[in-house]
């Protein structure tokens, strides 16, 4: 879908806004809407009920992602912005994080953070939906931060964010920019949620291939036998079942990475692991993070698990010798097991759920040795591992290739977005004879999303 152009435009005299339609205006924030109009008065009742609307619960492409309730007494003394419906949250602190979005039908008490600037469109001058899209333009939020003092805190005053120019269309215009933007953003955005409800289906079909695979085999036909063993259930009646102590050994011993043998040498730590995937997301040596406690040496073959919160699966085969961090375990695979195999079944549904529910019996989740001793294994023929370890990762590669397509698709939908937003509020494209239509014609990026969607 195309739109035409303004047919004349003049210099808005703004270097960041370039040309706009000749017709348009270009005025202050402050001369268009008000700002922080209303606070909480100190002798608002201790038991008055307040859902409270702090920086972390806003984002500019997701709105007001939630609150927390609280009555005004046990609210934090920040809690003092009041919200009205068709008010935009602009955070004039850390101000990097983009923290902004339009107030549309707020519950009742809503209350945001003195970390707010709370602006308000002046009725008949600046609608308010319209606002809502100006403020989240890619270039109004870019001069927020430029604007902003401080590096560790960089901050706005709420006086200079009024003080930047917006362009001004007339009212009736106003009207048709804010509903063409509020028709095609909801078409956008339901595409985007259909590629993030397809990438947790193939993480769910991900999952459902590793575990079925190391639980029961690639052979549909082959007999299978009770494992004696909860988490398991029925294996392949010629499958081993043992003890993780029989066919892993947990290698102890740390060493100082301060020392010259050590301090070069890779060191991996939960972080460094993606969850559920076996895949390193970054390599650093000991001594640039900086290491100084005792770590374990993993050797070619081991695989690095993290004890700590088993639930989120991080664990990855190790090439070579490197440290890993005194969170995780070097697990070693003993002869009768291979190194692949025994990260698959790590990352299995089954194994996890079991070391989750082990570790929630301390403070902190953690697997300690113990428990993970005691824990059975359905352990194959080592050719069957291979040919079980082969099969997995074929399967995945495929459904991570097409989590790539999914996630790639979200992301050009997302610059389509910003990109429409910028261009109609700042009148690159003429929409005033725009209609809504039942049927139309999709964008191509949307109809490359949607052939991705069908393939996947």
């Amino acid at each position: 879908m195309t739109f035409p152009k303004y047919p004349e435009y003049k210099d808005s005299g703004v270097e960041w806004l370039g040309e706009v339609p000749a017709h348009w205006e270009i005025k202050p924030l402050k001369y268009v809407a008000t700002y922080n109009d209303e606070v909480l008065p100190e002798s608002t009742p201790d038991d008055y009920p307040i859902k409270y609307v702090e920086i972390s619960d806003v984002d500019d492409q997701l709105g007001i992602t939630g609150w927390s309730e609280h009555s005004f007494s046990s609210a934090p003394s920040r809690a003092r912005r009041v919200l009205k419906n068709g008010d935009v949250l602009i955070s004039t602190v850390r101000t990097y994080l983009r923290a902004i979005a339009p107030v549309i039908e707020p519950p009742e008490n809503l209350v945001g953070s003195t970390g707010f600037a709370a602006i308000r469109p002046v009725l008949g001058v600046y609608h308010f939906a319209l606002l809502g899209y100006t403020l989240r333009a890619e270039w109004f939020i870019s001069h927020i931060i430029a604007r902003s003092v401080g590096v560790s805190y960089p901050a706005i005053n709420a006086s200079d964010l009024a003080a930047l120019p917006l362009p001004v269309p007339p009212w009736k215009e106003q009207q048709s920019i804010a509903a063409f933007l509020d028709h095609e953003t909801a078409r956008i955005d339901a595409l985007v949620k259909e590629q993030q409800r397809l990438i947790e289906l193939l993480k769910d079909k991900r999952q459902a291939v590793i575990s079925h695979a190391v639980t029961k085999g690639l052979d549909p036909d082959a007999p299978m036998k009770d494992s004696g063993v909860e988490w398991l259930g029925e294996v392949p009646a010629h499958w081993g079942i043992v003890k993780f102590l029989r066919c892993v050994k947990i290698a102890e011993g740390q060493v100082d990475p301060k020392l010259e043998e050590y301090r070069e040498k890779i060191l991996i730590a939960p972080n460094h692991v993606e969850s559920a995937t076996g895949r390193v997301l970054s390599l650093e040596t000991a001594e640039s993070q900086g290491a100084e406690s005792g770590k374990y040496v993993c050797r070619a073959g081991d695989v690095a698990y993290s004890k700590i919160r088993p639930a989120l699966r991080k664990a990855c085969v190790v090439d070579k010798e490197v440290l890993c961090s005194a969170d995780m375990y070097p697990l070693r695979p003993l002869i009768n097991l291979t190194s692949d195999y025994l990260l698959w079944s790590i990352l299995s549904e089954p194994f996890s759920r079991l070391t989750a529910l082990e570790s929630e019996r301390v403070a902190m989740p953690k697997i300690n040795r113990e428990s993970l001793n005691e824990i059975y294994m359905a352990v194959p023929p080592l050719e069957e591992q291979a040919s079980i370890s082969d099969h997995i990762s074929q399967e995945t590669q495929r459904l991570d290739q097409l989590t790539s397509i999914a996630t790639e698709a979200i992301e050009l939908l997302s610059e389509r977005r910003s990109a429409l937003i910028s261009a109609a509020v700042t009148g690159k494209i003429d929409v005033r004879g725009w209609k809504a239509e039942k049927h139309s014609e999709q964008p191509e990026v949307l109809m490359a999303a949607e052939e991705r969607a069908t393939y996947a």
